[in-house]
């Protein structure tokens, strides 16, 4: 896909991955539809960004803010040809702590946020792309979902954010499968510990416990190397149906 006025969303892009995600599409030419719950954060970012883009307050899980969202971008823009999903919380809670069982509303936020609100974005941004007209590979769209390394090395209390990013994993196939008649692409990455405003709560034990798992480099990943992945994916039509980690070669312990 030649992003240089290709039109397409990015969720989560008030902050971390989703922004630095943001900042690289832009670089290369890409028109934006930014998606996040922090208005402020929202049009920090798209006033940073070279060209124009759109600015749209709006929560994943729900149907009819980010279809207005969409409606904006197209109507701005006049077409949708991707979708990258940062947009995703953390959690931290045993299945059973002190005698007392995982709050089931939490379980529920995290599968809500994590995993069904990507669905969400994707089924109604696909439901433009299917329109789109071809290029010049026959490709319409492409939808890259933001997973993680907890998917396969999940960490004690991860049981609820591990469950969802697994989920991420295990719908990508089923998916490109899916969209592969209209010239629809869909992956993965997983990344593991990025410097974004998440990690930067993680207590110090914490920190030092998954440095350990380092590889090489034995640092935390930067933003801008998850939003080169994300562009690689993007731009070579020969990727599809999987799941990319991104960690440095580092492998959890419980």
């Amino acid at each position: 896909m030649n992003l240089a006025n290709s039109t397409g969303i990015v969720t989560g892009a008030g902050s971390g991955l989703g922004r630095a995600t943001a900042q690289m599409l832009a670089s290369q030419g890409a028109r934006l539809v930014l998606i996040d719950l922090n208005p402020e954060r929202l049009e920090a970012v798209r006033a940073d960004l070279p060209g124009e883009h759109v600015a749209a307050k709006a929560d994943v899980c729900n149907p009819v803010e980010v279809g207005a969202a969409i409606e904006q971008g197209v109507g701005a823009f006049g077409e949708l040809r991707f979708v990258v999903n940062c947009a995703g919380i953390p959690s931290a809670a045993k299945t059973v702590s002190r005698g007392v069982a995982h709050d089931l509303a939490l379980w529920n936020r995290i599968i809500g946020i994590n995993l069904t609100g990507s669905f969400n974005v994707l089924r109604l941004a696909v439901e433009r792309m299917v329109d789109n007209r071809p290029d010049d590979l026959g490709q319409r769209g492409v939808i890259v979902n933001t997973s993680s390394i907890a998917a396969f090395d999940g960490l004690k209390g991860q049981a609820a954010y591990s469950a969802s990013k697994a989920a991420i994993v295990g719908m990508t196939l089923p998916i490109a499968r899916d969209l592969a008649e209209h010239g629809i692409r869909c992956m993965a990455v997983a990344p593991g510990v990025f410097e974004t405003e998440l990690t930067a709560n993680v207590p110090q034990k914490g920190m030092e416990a998954m440095e350990k798992s380092f590889l090489f480099p034995k640092r935390t990943g930067y933003p801008d190397e998850f939003a080169r992945m994300v562009h690689a994916i993007l731009t070579n039509p020969y990727v599809n149906g999987t799941c990319y980690r991104l960690d440095g070669g580092a492998r959890f312990a419980p």
